[in-house]
């Protein structure tokens, strides 16, 4: 066993975990902050996708000791203040979602890497038209516009 010390959603943690216990396990059955999904195990499908000091990661695809000392993000620590993020507020104004099991991972993606949003993120769903019209407004929305 392991301990880690994690910075999640601005608070600290301290967790006891093996040694190849993923990054997205620990945060769902450790820390129970369940918006982060496992889609798909193969780092295909985005759906797990936190931010790590500030670069978005797939966490089906590292371990939590790689990230023992890192400060993360996931979907529940977008929110400050009881007001959604821009991006979260837009996907729910442009219902840029179908059954909501991808949404975390494209929200995750979108808010830290615009251009390249959809990159790595699948959706079984939709054809993407809300998805891509929510990001141009959460984009807008980030940048202070509507």
């Amino acid at each position: 066993m392991a301990t880690i010390t994690l910075k999640v959603n601005r608070q600290a943690h301290t967790l006891e975990c093996a040694s190849t216990t993923l990054l997205v396990e620990a945060l769902r059955e450790h820390l129970r902050l369940t918006g982060t999904h496992v889609g798909c195990d193969t780092s295909q499908c985005g759906a797990c996708t936190v931010h790590v000091d500030g670069k978005s990661v797939k966490s089906c695809t590292m371990l939590a000791v790689e990230a023992d000392g890192a400060e993360i993000t996931t979907i529940e620590g977008l929110a400050q203040g009881g007001e959604l993020h821009p991006m979260q507020a837009a996907f729910r104004e442009h219902h840029g979602l179908q059954c909501g099991f991808c949404t975390p991972g494209m929200i995750m993606s979108a808010t830290h890497e615009i251009r390249h949003w959809l990159e790595g993120n699948l959706c079984r769903c939709t054809g993407y038209h809300n998805i891509v019209k929510a990001v141009r407004a959460g984009a807008a929305g980030m940048r202070g516009g509507k």
